[in-house]
């Protein structure tokens, strides 16, 4: 586990999409295209780069409506897992979605992601609901699960 003094986050701009993809593609199972970053940029959602030293180690974005907000995409890259990187990321996300004005914050995970969802639980989200055939897989589709807490 690393020395917070090695952590950093900064705000994701539209030069760093080449690199977020590039975890992305390592990551995830169905990953974001490079038009989807750039169109969530636009958008507006606020959105994080994880650094840890110099290394650019995860990202996430997020949605921000009146008092909620959603957790839209969530990665560590595969070389720099099992360090303590999310679960740090995960209480940033939080405090960040507080000082918007955020009083809940939702997410959806793939029912078959078991360590996802046991990181979600230590980060304080527990289970409200379920997404059926939401997320494409190799088998067709996998439903979500719809997870939230308080902030």
């Amino acid at each position: 586990m690393q020395d917070d003094a090695d952590i950093d986050f900064r705000p994701m701009q539209l030069i760093d999409v080449d690199a977020v993809c590039a975890i992305e593609q390592r990551a995830q199972v169905a990953p974001w295209t490079r038009a989807q970053f750039i169109d969530s940029l636009a958008a507006g959602h606020a959105a994080w780069l994880l650094y840890r030293g110099t290394v650019l180690s995860g990202y996430a974005l997020c949605s921000f409506v009146l008092d909620e907000a959603e957790l839209l995409d969530i990665v560590i890259d595969p070389a720099c897992q099992r360090q303590g990187l999310a679960g740090r990321f995960m209480a940033f996300l939080a405090r960040e979605a507080r000082q918007a004005g955020a009083q809940k914050m939702f997410l959806e995970v793939r029912v078959s992601n078991r360590a996802a969802q046991a990181l979600y639980a230590r980060s304080g989200f527990s289970p409200v609901g379920l997404r059926r055939d939401y997320y494409p897989c190799a088998a067709g589709r996998e439903h979500a699960l719809l997870m939230m807490r308080l902030l």
